[in-house]
């Protein structure tokens, strides 16, 4: 099998060099000795020829070695093609490889659809669980402000004793007495309970007002100003003529600056002169200060 292929391809070459060889008289770039025309070639032309001459000698010397050595003819691919074949081969992979990624485009792409879908259905069970939540706080309510109404109003205290007068005004001294004293030591926490507890216990004394004034004081420190302000108007009701009112004006009025309310503070700070002509500078200078905080005209 090998020797016949073999023989084909001597054969075929040697026609191929016999034709070649026949017709190197027409070509005159081909012809072993040929006369120089007289027209000489340009230069594109001369190269095409010398181009021709080289596959001729090629050919020529392939058919040679085959007739000596009676090997087979092996006609090996171009460079072109094989290049050809090469940058073939690496297109195609590059499209694999773009396949690929496209592939893994669209199942991220689908994933995240998915978890967008996932996001807006919690998003609208949270809403549905948050309206039910406010659903069941409303019935409990009207649930427990149901069973109040059933129960009725609590049952009166049971009354007290009548107290001996002397003894309830000797207890109300010891309790502004000590409530004064925690004050004076800075104790501002135990002032303001115990303070507290003397205007809770002994609300129509003659030093009611005062432990007010007093309270207000201990609650203003601590920042509670809605507290402190009812204080200090519980303090001067009816205008009291003591040395501490003037200052519970004042301090009213800050109270009213604290709690954005500096039109009232405002009209509070103006009742002070009316009220009270004769004040202590300390006093009128604090006043001075709320009415700038205040923006009063």
């Amino acid at each position: 099998m090998n020797a016949r292929r073999s023989g084909q391809n001597w054969r075929l070459l040697v026609a191929t060099a016999a034709v070649i060889l026949i017709s190197a008289p027409s070509f005159p770039g081909l012809a072993v000795a040929q006369t120089p025309m007289d027209d000489p070639l340009d230069a594109r032309d001369a190269k095409r020829m010398d181009r021709m001459e080289k596959v001729v000698r090629e050919l020529r010397d392939i058919v040679f070695k085959a007739q000596k050595t009676g090997a087979p003819v092996v006609v090996e691919p171009a460079d072109t093609d094989a290049r050809m074949a090469e940058l073939a081969t690496k297109v195609a992979d590059l499209e694999s490889t773009l396949t690929k990624l496209n592939g893994s485009l669209e199942g991220t792409t689908h994933e995240l659809d998915q978890a967008r879908r996932d996001n807006t259905a919690l998003r609208a069970q949270i809403k549905l669980l948050s309206e039910r939540l406010n659903a069941d706080e409303k019935k409990a309510e009207a649930a427990a402000a149901a069973a109040a109404a059933q129960a009725g109003p609590p049952p009166p205290p049971d009354p007290q004793p009548a107290a001996d007068p002397k003894a309830s005004a000797s207890a109300a001294n010891a309790a502004f007495t000590k409530a004064r004293q925690l004050m004076l030591n800075g104790d501002y926490d135990g002032a303001e309970t115990a303070f507290n507890d003397y205007v809770t216990t002994y609300p129509d004394t003659p030093r009611t007002p005062e432990a007010r004034y007093w309270w207000g004081k201990t609650l203003a420190v601590r920042g509670d100003y809605v507290k402190a302000a009812g204080a200090f108007i519980g303090s001067i009701r009816g205008w009291p003529q003591t040395p501490w009112a003037p200052d519970a004006v004042v301090e009213l009025g800050r109270s009213l600056v604290q709690l954005k309310k500096p039109a009232d503070a405002c009209q509070t700070l103006n009742e002070l002169s009316h009220k009270y002509p004769k004040v202590p500078a300390a006093v009128t200078a604090h006043a001075a200060t709320i009415r700038l905080q205040a923006k009063c005209n």
